[in-house]
């Protein structure tokens, strides 16, 4: 299979799709996610024609953090990129694979990964959710919210329980050093545990300046 074909295809239709105002669903993560999904792939000798769809493609349909229908944007992602690739003739026999590493990768759909090509894609993007680039776009989603950075009371949640409905720093523990735990791949869990300690030191640094 001719990859840079391929991939030349679907960052064209990406640049498309990523027109709008949403800076952490902008085209640079999905550049990012498909240069780690590609390195795993690698790394865990997966089908790289799965996986380079599969990143390409898996936020096919951005829907909003506080959108009703979140829980089945990666569902309706592999619906369309099964009937976007169908369209440009992608090869038919990767389809069922690909429906499903597009379908697993969401934390809200909640779909355990059954291929190792689900779980590197399902690495790629949570690891672009933590870390140096997660922490920026944790902020531009909060921005895009409206909601506050931190709890001028309690900003570390030392004695109430995480809100990041309301506070933005919040999401830390909600989410972001959760996520660490839920990598799959040895090459994801190694990166991972760099970038949780980018985000302690962020933290660690954020106490000085508002304390």
């Amino acid at each position: 299979m001719d990859f840079d074909y391929w991939e030349e295809i679907f960052i064209k239709k990406m640049k498309q799709v990523t027109k709008g105002e949403d800076p952490a669903h902008d085209f640079l993560h999905f550049f990012r996610v498909v240069k780690m999904a590609k390195k795993f792939c690698s790394l865990e000798n997966a089908q790289l024609e799965v996986v380079l769809p599969s990143a390409w493609l898996h936020d096919l349909v951005i829907v909003p953090k506080d959108d009703p229908r979140r829980s089945q944007a990666s569902r309706l992602s592999a619906d369309a990129a099964i009937e976007y690739l169908s369209h440009i003739n992608y090869p038919k026999q990767y389809f069922n694979q690909i429906a499903h590493t597009i379908s697993a990768h969401s934390f809200s759909a909640n779909i355990p990964t059954e291929s190792v090509e689900a779980e590197i894609i399902q690495d790629a993007d949570r690891l672009d959710g933590v870390g140096a680039i997660g922490i920026a776009r944790c902020f531009a989603t909060a921005g895009l919210l409206k909601r506050s950075f931190y709890s001028q009371a309690d900003p570390f949640c030392q004695s109430r329980l995480a809100d990041d409905k309301t506070f933005t720093v919040d999401h830390f523990y909600n989410k972001l050093f959760k996520t660490v735990g839920t990598l799959k791949t040895d090459s994801a869990k190694k990166e991972g545990q760099r970038r949780a300690g980018v985000m302690e030191a962020y933290l660690k640094n954020l106490s000085l300046e508002i304390q």
